[in-house]
């Protein structure tokens, strides 16, 4: 089996679905690998370390036309799906919640369509394949540094003969893999950190990093099915923002993890509670994206400072600002998933298979996600972490 590795063209990404190490693997394996030119040069993976790993380097075209299984970081263009031919499978995190229309035109080409994205996370087994939580790992680790560098005071405590410099008050809002990690982050930086999630039972593992777990009596508890937090009321949201809203004033720093695939992110950070904070104070909004984020008037890929002094970060593709470590974590959760669904040289695939009925988008021209069809539906996904 021909596994094919795209260049990404997609704004500011710098990943690459493979990385040499883990061709290597694939080879080992079994696997022919194909990488197209340049594809690693984001990631500072170079053709020659690709060649070394036993790939074979070639044009675009030429990887379209041999590849049995396509692989890629984000969704094909219409430049890669017009190359398609029935029969070939793509795996990626194609989203396809965020837009349906995707996965049929993906059936209408006669591809299999695998989506990482959409991972059955409760399951023990799909962990190595996990890549929403390999990669909200590395953007929770990035949106503390970026809160840092953009935050005009030192995070830890500092007594120096020119005085006391106090630690920064850093507040979390939604404490998943993204958070979490945001959290160690920011303790490591010697910042105080609270953080605050609808889901009760994350208050364990946010106390377990130092740091302080925040309790609303205005909403109670909101967890979902599979680890997930289900969609709050109107009410009740309205409610969460009148009371995370004193909260908000008190902290230095605030970083929000909150994301709905395919929907509008839940907004948390309102106008009055930017206007509330003190001059000099950041904002790292992670579920930025152009539906709106968690942060009134953020911006994807901007950085805006209101009229009261408060930088609002529109944090996008955080992973890929760690292009490296992104792409060989990422890089390990395709291999898995590849060495799952192949079997004896070619795509097994098994829709009574709990596993592969969550990624398996489309199969033999249909669209076979049940997900699909329950678009508009859903529930609400802090940095699509399970726990």
């Amino acid at each position: 089996m021909k596994v094919a590795v795209v260049k990404e063209t997609g704004p500011g990404e710098r990943r690459v679905a493979l990385v040499p190490e883990a061709v290597a693997k694939l080879r080992a394996a079994g696997f022919e690998v194909l990488v197209e030119t340049g594809a690693g040069d984001g990631a500072w993976q170079s053709d020659d370390a690709f060649t070394e790993a036993g790939a074979s380097i070639v044009t675009r075209n030429e990887l379209i036309a041999a590849g049995d299984v396509i692989v890629m970081v984000g969704r094909p263009d219409d430049a890669v799906i017009a190359g398609f031919r029935p029969g070939q499978a793509v795996l990626g995190m194609l989203a396809p919640l965020a837009d349906p229309r995707l996965a049929q035109r993906l059936a209408d080409s006669g591809v299999t369509a695998v989506s990482l994205d959409m991972i059955p996370r409760t399951l023990p087994r799909a962990q190595p394949m996990d890549a929403l939580s390999s990669q909200a790992n590395i953007a929770g680790y990035k949106a503390a540094l970026t809160a840092a560098d953009a935050f005009g005071r030192f995070f830890p405590l500092l007594i120096t003969a020119a005085g006391t410099a106090r630690p920064a008050k850093v507040l979390i809002l939604g404490t998943g893999v993204a958070g979490l990690q945001a959290i160690g982050t920011a303790r490591r930086l010697g910042a105080v950190v609270s953080a605050y999630d609808v889901r009760p039972e994350t208050k364990t593992e946010v106390e377990s990093l130092g740091a302080t777990f925040i309790e609303l009596t205005s909403v109670g508890p909101a967890s979902g099915e599979g680890g997930y937090a289900r969609a709050l009321t109107e009410d009740e949201r309205q409610a969460q923002q009148d009371e995370l809203a004193g909260h908000i004033a008190r902290h230095d720093v605030v970083i929000t993890t909150a994301q709905v695939p395919g929907r509008r992110p839940p907004l948390l950070v309102t106008g009055d509670a930017l206007k509330a904070m003190n001059a000099g104070s950041v904002i790292v909004d992670m579920g930025a994206s152009p539906l709106g984020g968690n942060v009134q008037g953020s911006q994807p890929g901007e950085a805006i400072v209101t009229e009261n002094g408060v930088t609002v970060i529109g944090a996008a593709n955080l992973p890929s600002r760690m292009s490296t470590a992104a792409s060989s974590m990422y890089a390990r959760n395709v291999t898995s998933l590849l060495q799952y669904l192949v079997k004896d040289g070619s795509l097994a695939v098994d829709l009574a298979d709990d596993l592969q009925r969550g990624v398996v988008i489309t199969y033999e021209g249909r669209v076979v996600h049940p997900a699909l069809a329950e678009a508009a539906g859903g529930t609400d996904d802090v940095d699509g972490a399970a726990h």
